[in-house]
This record gives structure tokens, sequence and C-alpha cells, in this order.
């Protein structure tokens, strides 16, 4: 009986640690990678700034990122392996940098910079911002001069 209290002890101890650990708060999974935006961004934030790029450019996910080997159902979000992942960092940059100097807006209640310019100022919901106007939005020409206006004849 002694050598079965003596198990009983430690597996006590053992479950109440456990059981401990599972009501502290998990700290959360930190963004792998991140070049651009601030490194300490919640998971939460970056799920928003990303569902922002989304609806700006019109795109899923996997436009940026690529599927990872070992689960092709699953996208690896660390991996630099698509030209459109650069891009968006180089662009996101730039609308920084405008902002910066050109808006000054300053800073949100949280203290984040306010954008004015951002990816849907230019793209607009689709991959490629539109260089000009669909042409069914192209204003119409001005009407061409006359060749010989009216002048007063002499007679």
């Amino acid at each position: 009986m002694h050598l079965k209290r003596s198990y009983l002890v430690p597996l006590s101890l053992l479950l109440a640690a456990s059981l401990c650990s599972l009501s502290l708060p998990q700290q959360e999974e930190r963004a792998k990678n991140l070049k651009v935006l601030p490194k300490n961004i919640s998971h939460e934030d970056l799920e928003k700034e990303m569902r922002g790029y989304n609806k700006a450019l019109g795109v899923k996910c996997d436009f940026c990122h690529v599927r990872q080997t070992d689960n092709p159902k699953k996208l690896d979000f660390a991996s630099d392996d698509k030209e459109e992942k650069e891009t968006a960092r180089e662009m996101l940059k730039m609308t920084m940098r405008i902002n910066k100097k050109y808006f000054k807006s300053g800073k949100d209640a949280q203290g984040a910079q306010v954008m004015t310019v951002t990816c849907y100022t230019c793209h607009n919901g689709q991959k490629e911002p539109a260089s000009k106007p669909p042409a069914s939005q192209v204003p119409p020409a001005p009407p061409a001069p006359q060749a010989a206006q009216e002048a007063p004849q002499q007679h």
C-alpha cells in the first residue's frame, strides 16, 4: 500500500500542473518572415490586413502564398517562393512612403498609421491597376472648333 501512495502524489502533482497550464492563456503563434509589417503584429490584425489585400486586389491568399509541399491543402505563409509576395511588399512600402510624405494624416486610436492611399486606391478590386478608365467611362472629346468661325462679313 505504501508503494501505491508514492505514485499517487507525483501523479496528482502532474495532473494539477497539466490542468493549470490548460487554463493559462496560450502564447499566440507569431507570423514568420515578416519584412514590412510589424513583427509584433497580432494574429488578428495580420488576418485583417491580409483580408484587406484580398478585397483590394480581388484575389485569394494563394495569389501571393504557395502551398505547403507536405500538405498541399494548406498554404506556406512564410515562403517567399512567389514573385507576387515580394511585389506586394514593395507596393506596401510605396503606399507607406506616399502616405507619410504627402498626407501626414497621423495615427488612429491604436497608434497605427492612417493610410490615405491604399492598395484599393489604384487596384479597385482588380489584380492589376488600370492605367486608364474603361472605354465606357472615357468622357467624350470636346467638340472640334469650327473651321471658319462665323466672321462678320464686310459689305
